[in-house]
């Protein structure tokens, strides 16, 4: 497990970095607009199962994923104009939306983002960081919070390495972008029901 702290001064040299062991598959702890985040490319499967074993998260319970843009979102959800509205109106920020699959994203997803009701949650979080990955990726990223299901989400980077110091799974890479402010996870909203239903505040 190999730490890696970000500041201003190095943050591009580490972008290219980061981007690279995504691409080869590797699960990493990064800093987020809400807390510390588990993130892995969303279409590599071994990388998502590998983000279930790091956070010992039942394989019922589906993770949401990061998407560039609302475009991007466009290609794995059903997204009607007055939906498409509200988007626009709270992307970016801290909010993800559940939402009706499309074919494309059972295809793409073959574990851990397509839940067994056709349903998909999807977020434009507000960091550069993300924000910059998912440009330079082009794909979608896994967006589920970086602590062991059932604990309490994590702001502080200290607690981030205590938690996985030792365990016999661990993310690849933990990005310190020191401590965070004090925020809970994003706010859950499933939009395929009317009317729409708050799961997570």
């Amino acid at each position: 497990m190999e730490i890696v702290r970000i500041s201003k001064g190095n943050l591009e040299k580490n972008i290219e970095a980061i981007v690279q062991q995504i691409k080869k598959g590797a699960v990493l702890v990064l800093p987020t607009d809400t807390v510390y985040g588990l993130v892995a490319e969303a279409t590599n499967e071994e990388g998502v199962k590998k983000v279930f074993r790091i956070k010992k998260r039942p394989k019922d319970k589906v993770l949401s994923i990061f998407v560039r843009d609302i475009k991007m979102a466009k290609e794995f959800a059903f997204i009607n104009k007055e939906t498409e509205q509200f988007l626009k109106r709270t992307w970016p920020g801290r909010l993800t939306a559940v939402l009706r699959a499309k074919p494309r994203a059972k295809r793409l997803f073959t574990f851990g983002i397509v839940s067994s009701e056709g349903k998909i949650g999807l977020r434009i979080p507000k960091y550069s960081l993300i924000n910059r990955l998912l440009k330079k990726l082009n794909f979608p990223l896994t967006g589920t919070s970086a602590n062991i299901s059932g604990k309490p989400s994590l702001s502080r980077i200290k607690d981030v390495l205590e938690q996985f110091k030792d365990r016999r799974y661990q993310p690849e890479i933990i990005v310190d972008g020191g401590d965070l402010p004090k925020r809970k996870p994003s706010v859950v909203v499933d939009l395929t029901v009317v009317p729409p239903m708050v799961l997570r505040v």
